[in-house]
């Protein structure tokens, strides 16, 4: 324990001296903010005749809530034709202790043409921070636009599938059994638990947050949360989520997860899909709708470039200046806003020192550190890596040569000093 608290302070005191200066986004609080984030990331077969109960961990509180539902790659148009939001009765739960009807323009049904979304009115429901909700929705025969999480067994974000039919509006778990549970991973439409799942839902938003705006973490598979398994089972932004829902509401930031796995920066073929579904469009193409549009965003911090470094079977490696030129172009959009840029460094990826790609990534880290084109930097190569092979990440705090596993991502997302957030 004592060597552990050791660390920790080495951490702190590496990545705060990394924090370069920038200037602070305005203290107004917002109209709205959003609480929780699914990207949706592709598209993956069609709804059968059932509903999806989806249960989001909102990072803050508020009331007068609001959920966006999207279609982003559907070649058809998504027919909702009940949709509800309640609360859990206990975590994770699918059976409800309240259930409102969720309206969209005053009408019960809408139809979210291909490539659209759609914002729900708001529903007189309030939750906590770190509260579950549950979103039903029954839209069969729509194409399933989607996102699949790194599967925690028994948090969400997840899905349950129902039996046949309309079951939206129910309280009782009965239509949405817990078993059998579908192995997270691939996406699935059989009846039954899907930890990690999500349809169509991209936001939890809310008109009245007990927050003075939202943190949106834009990235790949390592702020999506892939091999954080617990215990505690929390991906970093979730660490820096409880830690801000400590602060007081004037000074408390939503966090919201924009993590696809599998994500690259620049605008190439992804190296790991073909097909384009897996792993959602390239950040530049993805930023409008997932960072821009955010109701409440005051601060983007970026974690990405693994992918776009280390390729892959269906594309090579890119090279650290074009890692660079795409981290720009987002930069002068997100700055265009007047909004605050927080950049993460690259974690380590087990390649030998020699290796061109291990060159780029030191490359691409070098000019995050020194730049100055960020409002601040942390340093998360620093919090990791291995100092007997910087190369690697510390061997007791990853999964694999790309991932922290739980203990790792409980550093990062304590490491992260809170004022650089704005």
């Amino acid at each position: 324990m004592a060597r552990f608290r050791m660390l920790v302070a080495a951490v702190l005191l590496a990545v705060v001296t990394a924090v370069a200066p920038g200037h602070a986004a305005s203290a107004s609080r917002p109209a709205a903010a959003a609480l929780w984030e699914s990207s949706l990331q592709g598209v993956h077969g069609v709804a059968p005749d059932v509903t999806v109960r989806q249960i989001a961990r909102v990072s803050a509180g508020g009331s007068a809530l609001r959920v966006r539902l999207g279609n982003p790659f559907g070649a058809t148009p998504v027919e909702v034709r009940d949709a509800w939001l309640g609360l859990p009765v206990a975590t994770g739960s699918a059976a409800l202790r309240s259930n409102v009807p969720l309206t969209f323009r005053g009408r019960r049904t809408v139809s979210i043409p291909p490539g659209g979304a759609v914002t729900s009115d708001a529903a007189p429901i309030s939750a906590g921070a770190g509260q579950d909700v549950a979103v039903s929705v029954y839209a069969p025969g729509s194409p399933v636009n989607d996102h699949t999480f790194p599967p925690f067994p028994a948090d969400p974000p997840a899905s349950y599938i129902s039996t046949p039919g309309n079951s939206a509006a129910a309280t009782s778990a009965a239509s949405f059994p817990a078993y059998p549970v579908i192995p997270g991973g691939t996406p699935g439409t059989g009846t039954g638990y899907h930890p990690g799942q999500i349809w169509w839902l991209d936001l939890v938003t809310s008109d009245r947050p007990a927050a003075r705006g939202t943190v949106v973490t834009l990235g790949d598979s390592i702020t999506d949360g892939y091999q954080a398994i617990g215990p505690p089972g929390q991906r970093w932004t979730d660490v820096l989520a409880d830690r801000l829902a400590q602060l007081p509401p004037a000074r408390r930031l939503a966090v919201a997860n924009a993590g696809i796995s599998g994500n690259t920066v620049s605008d190439n073929p992804n190296p790991y899909d073909p097909t384009g579904q897996c792993c959602g469009p390239p950040a530049p193409r993805r930023l409008d709708r997932d960072v821009l549009s955010v109701p409440g965003v005051r601060t983007v911090f970026l974690l990405e470039g693994t992918n776009d470094l280390g390729g892959g079977a269906y594309a090579p490696p890119v090279p650290a200046a074009e890692v660079i030129a795409a981290m720009q172009g987002i930069i002068a959009r997100v700055k265009a806003r007047h909004l605050r840029m927080v950049a993460a460094t690259i974690l380590p990826m087990c390649l030998a020192a020699d290796d061109p790609r291990e060159a780029a990534r030191r490359a691409v880290n070098a000019w995050i550190r020194t730049s100055g084109t960020f409002d601040a930097v942390v340093d998360f190569d620093a919090v990791l890596r291995d100092p007997a092979d910087p190369t690697q990440m510390v061997p007791d705090l990853r999964a694999d040569c790309y991932h922290p596993n739980a203990a790792g991502d409980a550093l990062l997302g304590a490491a992260i000093p809170l004022s650089v957030l704005g």
